[in-house]
């Protein structure tokens, strides 16, 4: 078990949200690329039907609790009214060049109930200044700032790697930003990160999920990795998109439910966020395919989960024990561990009964912000739960009678694409 760090308040407030929308948006959704090197037109950006409203209130019907927006991908292509580079929705025919995307997406998140947070590469394939560490970082800096201050609060700012490794940015600049005008962000695994990537971009985390690291992965082309010069409560988010791409392309398809089923209980069900990705079309929609499929998915989570019976838990010496009103079926359980001084629980074994030769029904390590288990149907009125690790204590046990026994898995093989960016 890692060194014991307690978390800040807003790192706890950001894993109960759990669950957040990715917009993937920009020159490459035009032109059918994932990679492009700064050159393609700014004035082929055109989403004449974006209506941000219709995001905002698809996140909210799926269930996600914060939107974040590639305001600049890797291209340097910006999707708001800056002043530090032409090649930007102002030179864009979109509302003759006075559009502003993030404007929109960050007012309609407002008005969803919905946080909102910016993806703003640090990897810029278009301005001249990158060649200069050192000038690119102010540069970096101005149009972070302009973020900053004229959005509202931010819920996350996520400094991708992609592209990076080996460069030196000025990050005491860089995050002197962020402690300015947005303090309350959680910032993605770059600079001084509050949070970090899980490692891949399939949406999985694996037992256990450690909250408490040393260093953080960079991207998924390099080996390497981000130095934290000691232990750090980050708590992984795990990105994915619906599709095998981040940018919207007319010949691919969403994820079949039984596939976003098995994401869901690899993240959430693991204690870690889920970041899942839904990429507009070049007119600025979600591809209606892409809604129906997070209908489906939506319908098929809330009927497994939409009727929870909860428990009431107790410690009894090194156990807890978690007692139902009344003998219960169930095939799921969720477990909560209490972060607020730290993760603890190091693993843990989940008895049915108080016989103390009764089964094991299910146990593994991990806890954290919420464990979900599958195991055969079984009637229960009292579990015990052993729990390791010093101070462990649950928070919550509740049981779930969802028609499953096992734990989906993705499709044999699959794996998110990771061609290495264009040279």
């Amino acid at each position: 078990m890692p060194e014991i760090v307690a978390p800040a308040p807003g790192q706890l407030a950001w894993q109960r949200a759990g669950f957040g929308l990715f917009v993937h948006f920009g020159l490459n959704t035009v032109h059918g690329r994932e990679w492009s090197d700064g050159t393609l037109p700014a004035d082929s950006f055109d989403p004449v039907d974006l209506e941000a409203a219709a995001w905002a209130r698809t996140a909210v019907d799926v269930g996600a609790r914060y939107l974040i927006l590639t305001a600049k991908h890797h291209d340097g292509f910006c999707l708001w009214q800056t002043a530090t580079t032409d090649y930007s929705v102002a030179s864009s025919p979109w509302k003759k060049g006075r559009g502003d995307v993030v404007a929109e997406v960050a007012r309609a998140c407002r008005e969803a109930g919905i946080g909102f947070g910016i993806y703003l590469s640090p990897w810029d394939r278009n301005a001249d200044c990158y060649d200069d560490p050192q000038a690119y970082s102010e540069f970096y800096a101005r149009q972070l700032t302009e973020l900053c201050t004229r959005y509202g609060p931010l819920v996350e700012i996520w400094f991708d790697g992609a592209g990076s490794d080996g460069y030196v940015y000025d990050w005491e600049r860089i995050i002197s930003v962020i402690d300015e005008h947005q303090p309350d962000a959680m910032v993605f695994n770059m600079g001084r990160p509050t949070i970090r990537w899980v490692g891949n971009e399939n949406g999985l985390a694996a037992d256990p999920v450690e909250y408490v690291v040393d260093r953080t992965h960079l991207s998924n082309y390099t080996a390497e990795s981000i130095d934290m010069g000691g232990a750090a409560y980050l708590p992984p988010e795990c990105d994915v998109s619906i599709r095998r791409g981040w940018f919207w392309h007319p010949d691919d398809e969403p994820k079949t439910v039984d596939h976003l089923m098995a994401i869901m209980y690899g993240s959430i069900g693991m204690g870690a966020n889920l970041l899942l990705n839904v990429p507009p079309t070049p007119r600025g929609v979600f591809d209606p395919g892409d809604v129906q499929r997070l209908a489906e998915w939506r319908a098929e989570w809330d009927r497994r989960f939409d009727s929870p019976i909860e428990a009431q838990v107790e410690r009894d010496g090194a156990e807890w024990r978690a007692r139902f009103a009344q003998p219960t079926r169930i095939d799921h359980l969720r477990l909560r561990e209490d972060l607020a001084a730290g993760q603890r629980i190091s693993a843990h074994e989940v008895v049915a009964g108080g016989d103390a030769d009764a089964d094991v029904i299910t146990e593994g390590l991990t806890v954290g912000q919420g464990r979900i288990h599958a195991f055969p149907a079984r009637e229960v009125t009292e579990l015990r739960i052993r729990v390791h690790g010093e101070g462990a204590t649950l928070s919550e046990v509740t049981g779930f009678l969802a028609g499953h026994e096992t734990i989906p898995q993705p499709p044999e093989g699959y794996e998110a694409p990771t061609d290495a960016p264009l040279a």
